[in-house]
């Protein structure tokens, strides 16, 4: 199922480069948290 504007994001888990892994439940209600996804980017393509 897609989402749509205004859904909350499903529950993530991603490794950080110093913080071992984080996951978004983490940030609720504490900050804002932004997805930012660049296709492509830091490939030849």
């Amino acid at each position: 199922m897609p989402a749509e504007v205004g859904d909350a994001a499903p529950e993530f888990t991603l490794p950080s480069v110093s913080e071992g892994d984080i996951s978004l439940s983490s940030f609720r209600g504490s900050k804002n948290v932004v997805l930012s996804f660049h296709v492509l980017d830091f490939t030849g393509g």
